[in-house]
C-alpha cells in the first residue's frame, strides 16, 4: 500500500503508512549467565546498537520505542547518541513479562500511527530490506512475520518420551520483526496481560484473539542472540558480510 502525493519541486513525494518499531529489550539474559547480552560487543558494536541501526536504516520505520530494564534506561539513551540513531526514539521501562514490556512500549507509540513492528533487541542481524518486506506484508494483511523452514526433525515429548513427530514440511521458525495493525496489537497484548497468559512472541497474542498472521520470507542469518555460541555465530556472519562487500 503506497500513497503518492502531488508533485513537489518537480518530483513525486512517496509516503507510506506510519509505522512505529517497538524493541523488546527488557529480558534478563538468563542463558548468558545474567550478563546483559544486549550490551555485549559484537564485532566492536553492542548488540542492541546494531539492532537499532538496522531499524534506523529501514525506510518504512518512522519511530523507535525501546522497552528496557529500569537500570538500563540511561545506557540505552547513550547508545542511541553514540551510534547516531537519527529517527525519533523513546525509551520506556519494560514489564515483568514480554507481553507487558511490549504493551508498555506500544502504548508509547504515536497514537495516530497505523502499524507497530515488534523486534527482538537480541536480533542484531536483521537487514533493513527484510524489515521493510515484513512491514509491506502487514500493509496488506494487518499481521505479518518473517519465517524460515525448520531444518531439524522436531519431536513432541512428554515425561522424556516421544509422543509424536510433526511433519517438518508444515513447520516454520518464526522471527522478528512481527508487524501488526497498531490497535489490533494493543488489544491482543492487553488481553494476554489481563489473562496472565504466557506468550513467547507477539503473533501468539494476536492468534489468541482469532486473527490470522501471514508469513513472509525470513533469513537464516536473522538469528536471536541467546547463548555465547550465538555470539560467535553472529560474529562469523558479520565477518562474511564484510568480506562480500569489500
Amino acid at each position: 500500500m503506497r500513497i503518492f502525493l502531488s508533485k513537489l519541486f518537480g518530483k513525486e513525494k512517496e509516503t507510506h503508512p506510519f509505522c512505529s518499531a517497538v524493541v523488546a529489550a527488557a529480558g534478563g539474559s538468563s542463558r548468558m549467565g545474567g550478563v546483559n547480552k544486549l550490551l555485549l560487543p559484537l564485532e566492536g558494536i553492542p548488540v542492541l546498537a546494531r539492532t537499532l541501526r538496522a531499524l534506523d536504516e529501514a525506510s518504512l520505520v518512522d519511530e523507535i520505542v525501546v522497552a528496557t530494564r529500569e537500570e538500563d534506561l540511561l545506557t540505552v539513551g547513550d547508545l542511541c547518541k553514540t551510534y547516531g540513531i537519527a529517527k525519533p526514539v523513546k525509551i520506556v521501562r519494560g514489564g515483568d513479562t514480554r507481553a507487558a514490556s511490549v504493551l508498555a512500549a506500544a502504548m508509547e507509540c504515536r497514537t495516530d500511527g497505523a502499524f507497530i513492528a515488534v523486534h527482538d533487541g537480541a536480533r542484531p542481524l536483521a537487514e533493513p530490506a527484510l524489515i521493510d518486506s515484513v512491514i509491506q506484508m502487514a500493509y496488506r494483511t494487518n499481521a505479518a512475520a518473517p519465517a524460515v523452514p525448520v531444518k531439524d526433525t522436531i519431536k513432541v515429548v512428554a515425561e522424556g518420551k516421544v509422543v509424536s513427530t510433526p511433519d517438518r514440511e508444515t513447520l516454520r521458525s518464526i522471527q522478528t520483526p512481527q508487524v501488526f495493525d497498531g490497535a489490533l496489537l494493543r488489544a491482543a497484548l492487553q488481553a494476554a496481560v489481563d489473562g496472565e497468559i504466557p506468550i513467547t512472541d507477539d503473533c501468539s497474542a494476536v492468534e489468541r484473539v482469532g486473527k490470522e498472521v501471514y508469513l513472509t520470507e525470513g533469513s537464516y542469518e536473522n538469528i536471536k542472540i541467546t547463548t555465547p555460541e550465538d555470539m560467535a555465530l553472529a560474529a562469523a556472519i558479520l565477518q562474511r558480510r564484510e568480506e562480500e562487500q569489500s
